[in-house]
């Protein structure tokens, strides 16, 4: 199929196939074995490992735009987005510049990954999940559908989170800008799995191999090993033994 625009300074590696309508910025690598489908635009510099699949519509290494209210987009270029080898890249997804994907990486269609974000081997971004500038994502992850991911939040490895879970790093909702210094979305450390529809409030961290039920509000720190649960979430008990990671877990 004809592609509608090819940078010169593009390379494409062995064996890789480009669809229809797709454009391919300047200085774009595209490694071997790779299949980039139709109407897909891949911005300039971006760097795709081999073996990568890019769904129909999807946009890699697009710069955020800056409107003249946000609190936290920069008016600054970033650098080009880096795709690792055997990522899967759903359909209408966008991907922004200055993000990272680790190896393995599966993201579903329509989901969106915001500069500064930083993806470990082999996670999961679900179907519609937005995940917000400078957050850090482990390897092993699962985020899944529609959850919204706030900027500065960090997930690290084999975390869980259900559908539905919404994050917030701003205290003041906004009305002052003494809350420019407090931003702070969620920590998830090692392990932590979060139930359908919880919230996490800014800066909460949830300890390893903690559990927020389906439906709580977290409003302070979550203990590790520890079951939360309701509005406010309160510690209920100890996460089973069995249900921990390596455990049978």
């Amino acid at each position: 199929m004809a592609v509608s625009d090819l940078d010169p300074s593009a390379t494409l590696g062995k064996n890789s196939l480009i669809g229809a309508g797709c454009v391919i910025g300047a200085n774009v690598s595209i490694g071997p074995e790779c299949r980039i489908c139709n109407f897909v635009v891949i911005h300039e510099g971006t760097k795709i490992g081999a073996g990568v699949r890019i769904d129909d519509h999807a946009i890699i290494g697009k710069q955020p735009m800056k409107a003249r209210r946000s609190a936290m987009t920069t008016k600054e270029s970033r650098q080009p987005a880096v795709v690792g080898d055997n990522v899967q890249i759903g359909a209408s997804a966008v991907l922004y510049a200055d993000c990272s994907i680790g190896a393995e990486v599966l993201i579903a269609d329509l989901a969106t990954v915001r500069e500064g974000v930083r993806i470990g081997d082999e996670s999961i971004i679900g179907r519609g999940v937005a995940v917000e500038n400078d957050c850090t994502i482990g390897k092993r992850c699962k985020i899944q559908t529609n959850a919204y991911i706030t900027a500065r939040t960090t997930i690290r490895d084999h975390v869980f989170i259900a559908p539905g879970v919404l994050t917030s790093n701003d205290n003041f909702l906004g009305r002052t800008e003494e809350r420019l210094k407090h931003f702070c979305g969620p920590t998830f450390e090692e392990a932590c799995r979060i139930g359908v529809g919880a919230i996490i409030l800014p800066g909460r961290t949830v300890g390893s191999e903690a559990v927020v039920a389906a439906g709580a509000v977290l409003a302070t720190d979550a203990d590790a090993g520890t079951v939360y649960m309701g509005i406010p979430a309160r510690p209920t008990g100890p996460v089973p033994e069995e249900q921990k990671l390596g455990n049978g877990g």
